[in-house]
């Protein structure tokens, strides 16, 4: 489990297509911390370590995790949003992310609000039921309050020090981003299902 707030940024600085993707991530966590084995929200997708190095970790990535996310866009040099496993006692400063995306939106729309920047995004209509003003979402492993919904476009404000911080002061339209929706706001869903 994760909490939606971002530690460190990493870059990829390998990639292998074996028989999955095996990519190898910079980072400025202490690996020596790092169990082989532990989970890491990579983007916002849950990855496992399976090597690590001085300042760098390996993970392996299945074809189903990139079928479903944006992976298969990885490039050398680009920048991924990184945090750790929740530990029982670590203050819960975002909201209740699994790391298991459930999809991917598109960047309609960015325009400049003051210091902040707004950004449109387009969910896949499957998923765009979840998505509910003030409502959390966790986009690319960050956890962000949704501002507004039109149909199947939703608006995020970036406050400065989230763009400082995350990926996001590099965003653009027509990037395409790890979308995981809220886990309350599927469960509410599939009650009201069954009712």
């Amino acid at each position: 489990m994760f909490t939606g707030i971002v530690t460190d940024i990493g870059t990829i600085t390998e990639l292998d297509q074996q028989g999955d993707l095996r990519a190898r991530i910079r980072t400025s966590y202490d690996t020596s911390s790092i169990d082989i084995g532990a989970s890491i929200a990579s983007d916002g997708v849950c990855l496992t370590v399976v090597a690590l190095g001085e300042d760098w970790y390996d993970v392996q990535v299945s074809a189903e995790t990139i079928s479903k996310t944006n992976l298969d866009s990885w490039k050398l040099g680009k920048r991924v949003n990184l945090e750790r496993a929740l530990k029982v006692g670590d203050e819960l400063g975002g909201h209740i992310v699994s790391g298991h995306v459930d999809g991917v939106a598109e960047v309609v729309a960015v325009e400049d609000e003051g210091d902040s920047t707004r950004v449109t995004l387009r969910a896949p209509k499957e998923l765009a039921r979840f998505i509910a003003p003030k409502g959390s979402v966790a986009l690319n492993g960050t956890s962000l309050t949704v501002n507004d919904v039109e149909g199947c476009d939703f608006g995020i404000n970036f406050i400065p020090h989230t763009k400082e911080v995350t990926t996001w002061g590099d965003v653009a339209i027509g990037d395409r981003i790890n979308l995981e929706i809220d886990t309350l706001a599927r469960y509410v869903a599939r009650l009201a299902e069954m009712s």
